[in-house]
């Protein structure tokens, strides 16, 4: 048997009942962290699981659920503090949301030229690829997101999902669908007319790098979803196609198909969205990088890059 104190880390209307405490029958080994928010949440209904964060009292560091009551430190009379980390919103239901924008903003731009740019566009063969391009890449990520990508997370903080959806919808939805689908790029334009932008061989080389990296892309989500099963979060090393090279072969491909946009279309719109997509994914592969390091030490390979082969 072991009975935990749990005070509130700060005043809060789901808090109301704490100070309490928490009795279980088994002993601290056979308990875990998660068993212990869920009993929180059988007292306070609305303080469910994923917006608590634990920790020891007088320590920031929270506390992984799937640890028990006895390896977290817990033992019989100690005392934790539980965090409100306010509403949350559901990873894969956050990721259908932020891919679904393009998916709608793209076509209506498209099909309506009158409503946003006052008049017929008689669009070009590149217009053409890049809308096909654009919802494909996007389609890609609604079907990954439901049936391929395991989250270790299980929600973020549901205010986030403005932000996020912002980078999806403004950069590579409004800004990118108002830019490549206007007059400028229009079969009769003088940017696209007698340039290397109605050359076939240049868009098909375009057009082909770009599905490359999708199918690039595509392998490795599949690799990486392959090294759990869907209850586990347990992290193993990743091997095979681009794994030898890099840690995050997906943020490769992934610039490398938005690159190939970005080349055919020439659009500052599209080179935003490479720039600011790139350093993002640059950002989360050296600290995502730097973590796989630490939590395999040498039995990591010593010669993988974080992101770029043989660069970064």
């Amino acid at each position: 048997m072991v009975s935990v104190k749990v005070s509130a880390a700060k005043p809060s209307s789901l808090a109301r009942d704490l100070p309490t405490f928490i009795t279980f029958d088994k002993p601290a080994e056979e308990q875990t962290v998660r068993d212990l928010k869920k009993a929180i949440a059988a007292k306070s209904p609305k303080f469910y699981p994923s917006r608590q964060k634990l920790t020891l009292k007088g320590e920031k560091k929270a506390l992984a659920d799937n640890v028990t009551l006895k390896d977290a430190g817990i033992v019989d009379g100690a005392e934790v503090t539980v965090k409100d980390l306010g509403p949350q919103i559901g990873w894969r239901t956050t990721y259908l949301i932020e891919y679904a924008g393009p998916l709608v903003i793209h076509p209506l731009i498209y099909h309506f030229p009158k409503v946003f740019f006052g008049g017929p566009v008689q669009h070009s063969v590149l217009q053409k690829y890049v809308y096909g391009a654009v919802m494909l890449h996007f389609l890609k990520r609604e079907l990954e997101t439901l049936f391929v990508h395991r989250f270790s997370h299980g929600t973020m903080p549901f205010r986030n999902i403005f932000k996020n959806s912002a980078h999806y919808h403004i950069l590579s939805g409004l800004f990118l669908a108002y830019s490549v689908y206007s007059p400028t790029f229009a079969a009769n334009s003088p940017y696209i007319r007698g340039t290397i932008r109605e050359n076939p061989n240049f868009l098909w080389a375009c057009l082909g790098l770009f599905l490359f990296a999708e199918l690039s892309n595509l392998k490795t989500h599949l690799t990486l979803s392959n090294l759990r099963s869907t209850d586990s979060t347990k992290r193993a090393i990743p091997q095979g196609y681009g794994f030898s090279l890099v840690s995050y072969p997906n943020y490769f491909f992934e610039t490398l198909a938005w690159t190939a946009i970005a080349v055919m279309t020439g659009s500052y719109a599209a080179w935003l969205f490479l720039v600011v997509g790139t350093f993002q994914m640059v950002v989360w592969a050296l600290k995502k990088h730097k973590n796989y390091k630490k939590e395999f030490g040498k039995d990591y390979p010593a010669n993988r890059k974080a992101m770029f082969p043989f660069i970064l």
